[in-house]
């Protein structure tokens, strides 16, 4: 083995640093992927660079190739997206997603790679990790031709669902925020826009992805008799309060949990690999671009990180570049 990579760890919560990473000799049935692109989910990622992973959800919250342990040090990640330098001839050459940390050249088994469609630009391949989310969800969901529908939270996750619902026919969707900005968001995904005082109610289904109690609260208000609330949030070592003591029961609401971690009982038959392949093929839309927000340099990370946990970069999905030599 010998250092022929580099890699982003978090050393401590709020800090972080690149370290060299030493690469395996290539086995049978494996690839070495060079990164064109990883991506930085800012919800997950920067609750992790903060430290903010109860300990009893440490063991759910490793990614498929972190190394290290919560709160840190730790390697952690799963937005990546290279070109195979080497491994079997069916994909040598080829551009792939993984779920693999920030990293400059990685070894992994060929399973755990998937090629992206020629139709797919790389760096929007990044997004394949939060679509597939999204599918999930929606297979959670199952919305229905004509349902009326908000979705509360427009970061990475609650505009990528959104992204999708906008293919259902018939279908009135409005993304719900308390920042007005992310109203250009939602106008390049052919969606509604609201901030939540002005969100349009008698909602059959509402789709929360804000990460904040007043957010499922009114995710709550704007649903009609017997509608569905579908929680996407995590919330990491936060308590959430709700408010179960007034018409939630009389209006006989739902409330449902979603996670990517296993695939949606309602599609039982379908893989993991089923549903990536299909998020990077629904990746062929160019509206997607709309979630990339910010680009940094690989080299960058230990001071873009910070920047990001902090919301003095705002971002939907940073974008983080590698280059030739990587």
């Amino acid at each position: 083995m010998k250092p022929a990579a580099r890699a982003f760890w978090l050393r401590s919560p709020g800090e972080g640093e690149i370290r060299e990473a030493p690469l395996p000799a290539l086995g049978e049935d494996e690839v070495l992927v060079r990164s064109l692109y990883s991506g930085v989910s800012r919800g997950t990622e920067t609750l992790v660079f903060r430290g903010g992973v109860p300990e009893s959800q440490h063991a759910a919250m490793r990614a498929p190739f972190q190394e290290g342990d919560f709160p840190g040090p730790v390697k952690y990640g799963y937005l990546s997206v290279g070109l195979v330098e080497e491994g079997p001839a069916a994909l040598k050459g080829r551009t792939v997603f993984c779920l693999y940390p920030h990293q400059t050249r990685y070894v992994v088994p060929a399973s755990a790679v998937t090629v992206v469609p020629d139709d797919v630009p790389a760096r929007r391949a990044v997004l394949a990790g939060t679509v597939e989310t999204a599918v999930n969800a929606l297979w959670d969901a199952a919305p229905l031709v004509g349902d009326r529908i908000a979705v509360v939270g427009g970061g990475m996750v609650g505009s990528s669902v959104a992204a999708l619902l906008a293919r259902f026919p018939g279908v009135r969707v409005q993304l719900v925020d308390a920042d007005p900005a992310r109203a250009a968001t939602a106008e390049a995904l052919g969606v509604g826009f609201a901030v939540p005082a002005d969100a349009l109610g008698d909602c059959d289904l509402v789709v929360h992805a804000s990460a904040t109690e007043q957010g499922l609260a009114r995710s709550l208000e704007l649903l009609r008799p017997e509608g569905t609330a579908l929680e996407l949030s995590w919330y990491g070592d936060r308590k959430v309060a709700l408010p179960l003591g007034e018409a939630f029961h009389s209006r006989r609401l739902v409330i449902r949990s979603s996670q990517v971690g296993t695939v949606s009982p309602a599609r039982a038959n379908r893989s993991y690999g089923d549903r990536l392949a299909l998020a990077l093929e629904l990746l062929a839309d160019p509206a997607l671009d709309a979630l990339i927000t910010g680009e940094s340099a690989f080299e960058e990370l230990p001071e873009v990180m910070p920047a990001l946990a902090s919301g003095e970069i705002p971002a939907l999905c940073h974008l983080v570049r590698y280059g030739k030599s990587a």
